[in-house]
């Protein structure tokens, strides 16, 4: 021991004061330690993303009592704090146009019973060094999956017609599906109106101004913009091309928890639809 102490460079006492801490050390100091583990796990999976509530979810599905108060407590003595960024808003609906304009079919009937009933849709706007980018999304209401999206340089009907296709590829609804989108010209145009009559959907618009109209899809852009693109710098659209694409396919919509799905991903909620329906 005392060679041991001597090639380590700590004294005897020290070592031994150490060790009388080990076993002094009580069951509720173990639990706080092995807590704080977790929490920390949970905050770097979620790349810094999850405050105290779905954190405090996440602990009490694995087994913990442990209440949203304490998890707060302590990641703020910790210094973990989610990444949350400053609103910034770029209007990118032109309703200043001729078009034909579908009616409010939606209303704000968010409430459905399943998957491919109604998809939400809009465009937002994505800051990038090599020049501006947009973002075309088609929402799921009852899963709240993101089961379209395209991002591109310039924001015109193909912009949405692309997010559109993709979304009809990979769900290949029934007919009668409503698709509810805002008053913007892209989606108002005749080659969008179009695709929609031959996939068989019905078209729903937002009341002009009324941004309550197509709130979800809203939300899900104001998440997007919070926790990742206003803390990500794009310096390139490839860049922005390859971190967009992991956000929405790998976090957004296998892993990230919404409390309106009882604290589920989207594709674990709808896989939990599929077999309850099985």
């Amino acid at each position: 021991m005392e060679k041991m102490c001597k090639i380590l460079c700590v004294s005897r006492s020290g070592y031994y004061k150490w060790i009388q801490t080990k076993v002094d050390e009580n069951s509720y100091q173990q639990r706080r330690k092995a807590l704080f583990a977790r929490i920390i796990w949970f905050f770097l999976d979620s790349k810094c993303r999850y405050g105290s509530p779905k954190i405090t979810k996440l602990l009490q599905r694995e087994g913990w009592v442990v209440s949203e108060r304490l998890v707060g407590i302590l990641m703020s003595e910790n210094g973990l704090r989610s990444c949350v960024s400053k609103k910034f808003r770029v209007n990118t609906t032109d309703s200043n146009h001729t078009l034909p304009i579908a009616p409010n079919v939606l209303n704000q009937n968010f409430h459905t019973t399943a998957p491919n009933k109604v998809w939400v849709t809009d465009i937002t706007y994505i800051p990038c060094r090599a020049g501006r980018m947009y973002l075309a999304s088609v929402l799921d209401l009852f899963t709240r999956k993101i089961v379209g999206w395209k991002l591109a340089d310039r924001m015109t009907a193909e912009l949405v017609l692309d997010a559109l296709d993709q979304a009809y590829a990979s769900q290949q609804p029934p007919k009668g599906l409503i698709h509810h989108s805002d008053r913007g010209s892209q989606y108002a145009s005749e080659t969008y109106r179009e695709q929609l009559e031959k996939y068989h959907m019905k078209a729903s618009m937002s009341r002009k101004g009324n941004c309550y109209d197509n709130a979800c899809i809203e939300s899900f852009h104001s998440v997007l913009k919070k926790e990742f693109i206003y803390c990500t710098k794009f310096h390139t659209k490839a860049q922005a091309q390859q971190e967009i694409f992991e956000y929405i396919e790998l976090f957004y919509n296998r892993k990230r928890i919404h409390g309106s799905l009882g604290y589920l991903s989207p594709e674990q909620f709808e896989a939990l639809y599929k077999k309850s329906i099985s």
